[in-house]
């Protein structure tokens, strides 16, 4: 029942009071999302900890010109793009604490046709975002806030680049974390009868 309460009363935070997030509840997270389910179990996740102010600003700009280029590109207003990528740029930098969560293939199977290397794929992809479930409850439970961010999907060699991340690790999103300065939007979900269907 305790874990069907946190579920319910967990929200995306986006905005934190400065206070850090102490080294032992950050590995407690890690812990939490390392024992989530995996296919095969072959544990694809990789996390990198960002606490530092100049990695969180050099990522967060770089992931911001590649998003203003993008938008620009498909013709959206100059000025709501300069506001979304600062909107943007002032959520990372003012987080206490990022953890990028990505995949690697390595230890996954390796198929010579398209369909079932996809499928293997896929396989890692849902192993992470598991992963990153476990994390955002655990978080809760520390009294943490979370926001759950696929950016990095749209940038992958981007965040690479400025982590230094090995050839094989595949960002898939940044967490951020740290003390509510809020209690998030209201949240609500569509009935279950619009989304199931019993056979």
């Amino acid at each position: 029942m305790e874990l069907l309460a946190a579920i319910h009363a967990r929200r995306s935070i986006r905005r934190y009071t400065p206070q850090p997030v102490p080294a032992e509840i950050v590995e407690r997270l890690l812990t939490a999302a390392t024992w989530a389910p995996s296919a095969h179990n072959r544990q694809p996740w990789r996390f990198v900890i960002l606490t530092e102010a100049p990695v969180k600003e050099r990522l967060a700009r770089a992931m911001g010109a590649q998003l203003a280029s993008d938008r620009l590109a498909d013709g959206d207003p100059a000025r709501a793009v300069e506001a979304d990528t600062n909107r943007s740029l002032a959520r990372l930098i003012s987080a206490p604490l990022i953890i990028v969560a990505g995949l690697t293939l390595q230890d996954m199977d390796a198929y010579p046709d398209p369909r079932r290397q996809k499928a293997e794929t896929l396989m890692a992809v849902q192993s992470v975002a598991m992963a990153i479930q476990n994390l955002i409850l655990a978080a809760h439970a520390e009294g943490l806030g979370a926001c759950w961010m696929c950016a990095p999907l749209f940038c992958p060699d981007i965040v690479r680049a400025i982590l230094d991340l090995p050839a094989d690790w595949e960002a898939q999103a940044l967490i951020t974390l740290g003390y509510p300065a809020n209690s998030g939007k209201p949240a609500a979900r569509k009935p279950l009868a619009n989304v199931v269907v019993y056979r």
